[in-house]
């Protein structure tokens, strides 16, 4: 079943009732609203006034929904996720903990050749959609990244993963914002990107601690400062995900007669952005929203630790 993205972005009282989040609103005359709580993958708490229970965050947490908290810039902040999501908690923390290096590697080079190869195609559609309206790019240019796909060693030690971002970067979005550089802190559609990314992060960091998993321990990423180092591991090959969403909106908004600063996060575009748990994906020759093809990778992902599978699913863009 797919599970339902919530966002609350006005003042709002959140409640429970018979297994129901009950949503009351600031206007009395408006009635209240009520959503089964099993149906709830994703909640996004964006609002200055917002009263919410600790029966409600209780019951949602244990039906595996992922809280993202917004700072006063409306920018995601937190990330609060269950951390019972299995009936055999203790033995797949054990089988993750105690991967090999060797394992973890091979694991990471799967992943970065995946990303790679997202990336790759995702500049290929873009292509073949500036070639329709008349502006051509030279197809040879992909070729760095098909080779750098295949070049990828276990651990990635050359840092192909680096090399293509650098390239994909430059290039993803050349054809809409002259000289885009990609950074957290950059002008749009950077904003976009990270807004995309903190929804990509806790449908990933959900998935994984409903397969029993940890996401503090992670197969590449290290930073003792950081809780969801593997979610930030195995989100990578999704990330193209977001970004052909990102591109589809610079095409639909963004204008050269507006100053790039101006491109803001409106209501329009929250409400696309929305839209990624539930994206269609391809993974493992099948369609799937994304939602479930991340439960897919990261149940795929327990089995390389536990040594059922050498091999961890990841979605791939249809070029």
């Amino acid at each position: 079943m797919i599970k339902r993205t919530l966002y609350f972005g006005n003042t709002t009282y959140l409640s429970t009732k018979d297994e129901q989040l009950v949503v009351r609103f600031e206007n009395p005359e408006n009635p209240a609203v009520t959503i089964p709580i099993e149906d709830i993958g994703v909640v996004i708490l964006d609002a200055h006034k917002l009263t919410i229970s600790q029966k409600i965050i209780s019951k949602l947490l244990h039906n595996n929904a992922a809280f993202i908290v917004c700072d006063e810039r409306h920018m995601p902040q937190g990330l609060m996720l269950n951390l019972d999501g299995n009936t055999v908690q203790q033995e797949r923390y054990k089988y993750q903990t105690e991967a090999s290096l060797p394992l973890k590697k091979n694991l990471w080079q799967q992943t970065v050749k995946a990303k790679i190869r997202n990336q790759k195609n995702l500049l290929i559609i873009s292509e073949i959609d500036t070639v329709t309206s008349g502006r051509r790019v030279n197809k040879n240019i992909y070729e760095n990244l098909e080779y750098w796909e295949k070049s990828v060693k276990s651990g990635d030690p050359d840092n192909y993963e680096g090399r293509a971002a650098a390239f994909y970067w430059k290039t993803i979005f050349s054809d809409i914002i002259p000289d885009f550089k990609r950074g957290r802190f950059e002008k749009p559609p950077n904003n976009l990107l990270n807004y995309g990314y903190a929804i990509l992060r806790a449908v990933i960091a959900r998935s994984l601690t409903a397969s029993g998993l940890l996401p503090i321990f992670g197969i590449h990423h290290r930073n003792k400062y950081n809780a969801y180092v593997l979610a930030d591991d195995i989100m990578e090959p999704y990330r193209p995900f977001v970004d052909e969403i990102v591109r589809d909106l610079c095409e639909k908004y963004y204008s050269e007669d507006w100053e790039t600063e101006n491109f803001e996060l409106t209501p329009e575009i929250k409400k696309e952005l929305l839209t990624i748990p539930v994206a269609d994906v391809t993974i493992d020759g099948k369609k799937s929203p994304l939602m479930n093809a991340a439960l897919r990778t990261s149940a795929s992902l327990f089995h390389c630790f536990a040594g059922n599978s050498r091999k961890i699913l990841y979605p791939e863009i249809e070029a």
